[in-house]
């Protein structure tokens, strides 16, 4: 029984990987920490993962667990948590199409959510994949309306920031 939920586990883990990827990019500067909060991340998914009741799908529920572990080491090293250099990654797709504008205006919108606290930060994140409103609600323990409502209040905050 534990060899299967090893197995579904690892298989899991390997099919959603990216998901723990992106959150260390949010909340890390190297990759020394990435790979350290990387590790932590996936030791608390397998320790949380027999509880895991399948009531919403794994990669909620992974969201979830990865963003709460983020957040709570940054609560608990009481330093601040800060995100990896927009110019220390390259987000450039290769094509023949590929427009300059386009990454100058990520590198700003980088930039300005790299000013959001810990929570919003999550928020946004959650928000750029796509993820519904009752999903980041779940994945963030808050209600529906208030995952609206600050996500609006962000949006006006972003704006203010790229456009002072």
């Amino acid at each position: 029984m534990k060899k299967k939920l090893e197995h579904e586990f690892v298989s899991n883990l390997e099919k959603h990987q990216n998901i723990v990827h992106k959150i260390c990019r949010m909340y890390t500067n190297d990759q020394e920490s990435h790979n350290d909060l990387f590790q932590e991340i996936t030791i608390q998914l397998w320790n949380a993962y027999p509880k895991f009741r399948g009531d919403s799908k794994f990669s909620t529920w992974m969201y979830r667990v990865a963003l709460n572990t983020a957040i709570t080491l940054y609560r608990k090293s009481k330093k601040e948590l800060r995100t990896q250099n927009y110019d220390e990654v390259s987000f450039k797709i290769k094509s023949e199409a590929y427009n300059d504008e386009i990454e100058k205006q990520l590198q700003l919108m980088y930039k300005a959510v790299k000013e959001l606290n810990d929570i919003d930060k999550a928020l946004v994140f959650l928000y750029l994949e796509d993820q519904s409103y009752r999903e980041i609600s779940e994945m963030l323990g808050i209600s529906e309306v208030n995952a609206r409502v600050k996500m609006n209040r962000i949006k006006k905050t972003l704006k203010n920031i790229l456009n002072p």
